[in-house]
């Protein structure tokens, strides 16, 4: 049993991962991409460019790591890569038609989801559950 605040917390939190993290393998896999590459094209497509470094800091990978993903998706039509024109070790990354129209369909079907899922919370406790999903993600960015 579950005494603890903290033990409670991150039980509710590895239920949450676990079933959102299935979600998003479903969802993913439709578009015949990985799991990682979905991250990758959300995170090109929200910011249209975006250079290696960044990105892979961004989803919290090493270079190398990121470097294969984006290989993958450059060999798969989903991204171009260009050096930066300012500095020739920097490597710019953004989506193609293609990528764009990927992006696209992972957006409207996250955004029916989560949509769906804000509806069947009380409309009385929606502020409560988004302040207070605000503040375990500024608590979880402070303890990093």
């Amino acid at each position: 049993m579950i005494n603890h605040g903290s033990g409670l917390l991150r039980e509710l939190i590895r239920i949450l991962v676990r079933d959102l993290g299935i979600l998003e393998k479903s969802d993913a896999s439709c578009c015949g991409i990985s799991l990682a590459q979905c991250h990758a094209i959300v995170e090109i497509g929200r910011k249209e460019k975006i250079s290696l470094v960044d990105l892979s800091g961004l989803l919290g990978l090493d270079k190398s790591t990121m470097s294969r993903t984006i290989n993958n998706l450059v060999e798969s039509d989903f991204v171009l890569r260009e050096s930066d024109l300012e500095n020739r070790r920097y490597v710019i990354i953004q989506l193609t038609e293609k990528g764009r129209s990927v992006f696209k369909d992972i957006e409207e079907s996250m955004e029916t989801y989560y949509r769906d899922i804000f509806n069947a919370i009380p409309e009385r406790k929606r502020y409560q559950v988004l302040e207070s999903l605000e503040l375990l993600k500024e608590a979880v960015e402070s303890s990093r």
